[in-house]
């Protein structure tokens, strides 16, 4: 797996991801889909998108 971002994010579309926002909230779900912004679709039990520059870190 490459170290740039968008490639981490590509490799981990269906997988499960943890995403730390600046605010400290935490969401952990499926990676359904991303941007080049890096705006990010998150699916649990219900569907929630995360702004990009709201995200501190991305755990595949």
């Amino acid at each position: 797996m490459s170290g740039r971002p968008l490639d981490v994010l590509e490799a981990s579309l269906g997988e499960t991801v943890t995403v730390q926002l600046k605010g400290g909230e935490i969401f952990e779900g499926e990676l359904a889909g991303y941007d080049q912004h890096m705006n990010l679709v998150v699916e649990e039990e219900d569907t929630t998108i995360i702004r990009g520059d709201n995200v501190v870190s991305i755990t595949p």
